[in-house]
C-alpha cells in the first residue's frame, strides 16, 4: 500500500499539472483574441480602403464621362474634316496621313499646322478650365507609325527607325504648339503637363480582320491621364 505521504505527493503533482495546463490554455485563448482582433481590424481597415478605391474609381469615371462630353460638344462638327476622332478613353486622334507630315519626314504640313491653330486652344480651353484643371495629370502627345520602313533589313530595325521618327514628330507639334500666342497664357501650366511620346509602332490599329491597317496605324494622338491612377496607387501603397 502507498503512504499517506506518496498520496499526497502525487495529488500535489496532478494539481500542478492541471494549474500548468490551465495557464496554457489561458495564454492560447488570450493569443487566439489577440489575432482575432488584429484579423478584425485588418478586415475594417481593408473595407475602408477598399470603399476609397471605388470611391475614387467613381469620381474618375465621372470626371472623364463629362471631360468627354464637353470635348465631343466642343469638336463634334470639326472632326470628319479633321481626319479626326475622339474616343471615351479622352484620346482624340488625328489619323489623315495626308495632311500630318510627309513620308519620313517630321516637318508639320501646313494642313496640319491650320488643325492644330484651331484645335488647340479650344482644346486647353476645356482641360484647363476649373472643372477639370486640378485632375489633369498629363497632356501626352502621342506619336505612332506603321511597322513598315522601306529598305529596313528587318522588324527590329524598321521599329527603331519609326521610334526616332514618331518620337521626331511628337517634338515638332510639341514646338509648335508651345510658340502659339493663343496659348501663352497657359503655357506654365502646358510646359508642366504637356509630354512629347513617340511609340513607333508599338501600338498599331488593326482591321476587322486583324490585319495592320497601315494608313491609320500613322496618327498623332492627344491623350489626357488624369489623377486617379496615382490616387488608387497611393491607397495601394498604404495598404
Amino acid at each position: 500500500m502507498q503512504s499517506s505521504d506518496s498520496l499526497e505527493g502525487q495529488q500535489n503533482t496532478e494539481i500542478e499539472h492541471e494549474e500548468h495546463w490551465v495557464a496554457v490554455s489561458d495564454l492560447m485563448g488570450g493569443l487566439m483574441m489577440v489575432f482575432m482582433l488584429i484579423a478584425v481590424i485588418y478586415l475594417v481597415q481593408l473595407e475602408i480602403e477598399t470603399r476609397k478605391i471605388k470611391d475614387v474609381a467613381r469620381l474618375y469615371d465621372l470626371l472623364r464621362t463629362q471631360l468627354y462630353q464637353d470635348l465631343y460638344q466642343e469638336f463634334r462638327d470639326d472632326l470628319p474634316k479633321w481626319g479626326a476622332e475622339l474616343d471615351p478613353d479622352l484620346s482624340l486622334r488625328f489619323y489623315n496621313t495626308e495632311v500630318l507630315f510627309a513620308h519620313g519626314d517630321d516637318a508639320i504640313k501646313p494642313a496640319f499646322e491650320q488643325i492644330l491653330d484651331d484645335f488647340f486652344p479650344r482644346y486647353v480651353r476645356i482641360i484647363t478650365s476649373d472643372k477639370y484643371r486640378p485632375d489633369i495629370l498629363e497632356v501626352r502627345i502621342e506619336g505612332h507609325t506603321s511597322s513598315d520602313w522601306g529598305r529596313a533589313s528587318g522588324t527590329s530595325e524598321a521599329y527603331i527607325k519609326n521610334m526616332a521618327l514618331s518620337q521626331a514628330r511628337t517634338r515638332t507639334t510639341l514646338e509648335y504648339l508651345l510658340a502659339q500666342t493663343s496659348v501663352a497664357a497657359d503655357k506654365t501650366w502646358l510646359t508642366a503637363h504637356l509630354t512629347a511620346n513617340g511609340l513607333s509602332s508599338s501600338k498599331l490599329v488593326m482591321d476587322a480582320d486583324g490585319h495592320e491597317d497601315g494608313v491609320r496605324s500613322r496618327r498623332v494622338e492627344f491623350r489626357l491621364r488624369t489623377d486617379a491612377e496615382s490616387r488608387i496607387a497611393t491607397i495601394l501603397n498604404d495598404l
